[in-house]
């Protein structure tokens, strides 16, 4: 059975760091592109960034671009985002997303808030 679990979401002031962590379960890791989605109260899910199999191809949404970089260490089968210079508007949970077989997989979230 597929499982992803996030951890590393919490509460951080304008300007700071937090890296958020998915840990992948139950399936072949290194075989599928993993990607962070983040949805903010009221708003839609907003893709964030995509990496690849080996991490060689990243792709990120224009609103992170230079501040966030998703990584991944397959031999842990765990993908990572580490967030910069993290802005009020990045407040949401974040999901880490795989899709199997055209079967989507999402993990249950991680909150982040930025706030004075």
């Amino acid at each position: 059975q597929v499982h992803l679990v996030e951890s590393g979401g919490g509460l951080v002031q304008p300007g700071g760091s937090l890296r958020l962590s998915c840990a992948g379960s139950g399936f072949t890791f290194s075989r599928y592109a993993m990607r962070w989605y983040r949805q903010a109260p009221g708003r839609e899910r907003e893709l964030v960034a995509t990496i690849s199999i080996f991490g060689s191809s990243t792709v990120y949404a224009d609103s992170v671009q230079g501040r966030f970089t998703i990584s991944r260490d397959n031999a842990k089968n765990t993908m990572y985002l580490q967030m910069n210079n993290l802005k009020p508007e990045d407040t949401a949970v974040y999901y880490c997303f795989t899709n199997i077989l055209k079967n989507e997989y999402w993990g249950q979230g991680t909150q982040v808030t930025v706030s004075s």
